[in-house]
């Protein structure tokens, strides 16, 4: 049975209907693609500018003549209620309603017409069977959050069951789940994971640290799909090693779907079908390709609510080998509030903190997470989970890498944590910064 398709008939989300359209789109020549983009692009506009009440008034509409002019849309534009940002033709009953992780410091309520949630499943089922996963019939290892109340856990668990997903809940990431964990590997035949790459990379260190290969384990086993944190090449070597499978990076965001997808290749093939992806500058303007920006998203079939040159609030670039029907997601940076401002008006990546303290744990063997807040412009807390405390020693390695690399006249304080806090959606954000922008 196609339980992908039937959990989606049953929701009334006519993916046969997608995945013909889908079909229909990747047919169209590399010549004639541009036309098409820009077709979509002036018919949601239309769509909304006719029927959506809330994008009339952003756009403060007197005529469209360029693509350019049409006004950046930020998740903050967005903290209004549903009802007043979905479109005269839907409502929450007729529309798919979700809500972002909030990750970001700015989640909000979306809505999606059903036909363009359905779309984003198409091509999602069309990514996957690039390895060989077919989502009517691959049993999925999912290692994500799940919600914890009564009705919602229910709810979840078995749109699971439905959906070919066993839920791992990493919540609780202590060994002892995790020695749960793998005796379900050994008794399931399980194809993929697919999850948050910090909660995959905590399994991973567990199999390393017993000398374990989930593969011999669980012969099944195809692919590691990793998804909505950052993967970095030593996790991505130390997961593929303990899982004895590739290691498939995809990005997406609830809101508006699949972004970008790994190939055999190694490239992130960005969704042109459905989405239209653009780099730009800080002043709006579109930067081509190579050159590093903000990553602004429209949804080319959202009919219910109105994803318009949506800041994601990413940074990123991409390749110089990119087409307009194939789109090359050459770099991901993180997000534009991962950054640390210092009090000499130095601006550091958040990412700057990761590498600095990452040698040092890797060399201890002993952590396993640990996250970096900025609590003041010259003040930096670092909350760690390991069996034992940093040496003295330890410390003050870090201390000299951060002068090096981020500042001197900071300092640092440390807190060993038996868990760390994660979101809601069970994501962990390994670097936050308090310090409000002036």
């Amino acid at each position: 049975m196609d339980w992908f398709k039937l959990s989606l008939q049953l929701n009334k989300f006519p993916i046969r209907r997608a995945q013909k359209m889908l079909e229909k789109i990747q047919a169209i020549p590399e010549d004639d693609y541009a036309g098409y983009q820009r077709k979509r692009r002036n018919a949601i506009i239309d769509y909304h500018i006719q029927h959506n009440e809330f994008y009339r008034e952003f756009f403060n509409w007197d005529g469209f003549d360029d693509w350019q002019h049409v006004p950046i849309m930020k998740k903050s534009d967005l903290q209004h209620p549903l009802r007043d940002r979905l479109s005269e033709t839907y409502n929450s009953k007729t529309a798919y309603v979700g809500k972002t992780s909030g990750s970001s410091g700015h989640p909000f309520i979306f809505a999606k017409n059903r036909f363009a949630h359905a779309l984003s499943w198409a091509g999602f089922h069309d990514r996957y069977k690039w390895y060989g996963i077919d989502l009517n019939k691959s049993l999925q290892a999912r290692f994500y959050g799940i919600p914890l109340d009564f009705f919602g856990n229910i709810q979840e668990r078995l749109k699971d069951r439905i959906s070919l997903r066993r839920r791992f809940n990493i919540f609780d990431l202590s060994e002892q789940k995790m020695e749960a964990f793998l005796k379900r590997f050994t008794r399931s035949n399980f194809e993929y994971l697919n999850g948050y790459t910090s909660a995959i990379v905590l399994f991973a260190r567990f199999l390393k640290a017993r000398n374990l290969v989930l593969k011999e384990l669980c012969p099944s086993l195809k692919i590691c799909i990793v998804t909505s944190e950052r993967l970095f090449e030593k996790d991505k070597m130390l997961i593929e090693n303990a899982m004895g499978v590739p290691v498939i990076n995809e990005y997406g965001a609830s809101e508006v779907g699949l972004i970008a997808f790994e190939d055999r290749q190694h490239q992130w093939i960005v969704n042109s079908e459905d989405l239209y992806v653009e780099i730009l500058d800080e002043n709006g303007k579109i930067l081509p390709y190579g050159q590093e920006g903000r990553v602004v998203i429209t949804s080319l079939y959202n009919k219910a609510h109105p994803m318009i040159r949506y800041d994601i609030g990413d940074i990123g670039s991409l390749s110089e080998k990119s087409t307009l029907k194939k789109p090359i997601l050459e770099k991901l940076v993180g997000r534009t509030n991962d950054i640390a401002r210092l009090t000499d008006g130095k601006v550091v990546p958040g990412l700057t903190f990761y590498y600095v303290t990452k040698t040092i744990i890797e060399d201890n063997g002993n952590i396993k997470e640990f996250v970096i807040i900025q609590t003041k412009l010259d003040h930096f807390k670092i909350d760690y989970v390991s069996e034992y405390e940093f040496t003295p020693e330890q410390k003050e390695k870090i201390l000299a890498a951060i002068r090096t690399y981020v500042g001197k006249n900071l300092t640092i304080s440390f807190e060993r944590l038996q868990i760390l806090k994660r979101s809601p959606s069970g994501k962990l954000k390994q670097f936050t910064s308090l310090v409000e922008e002036v």
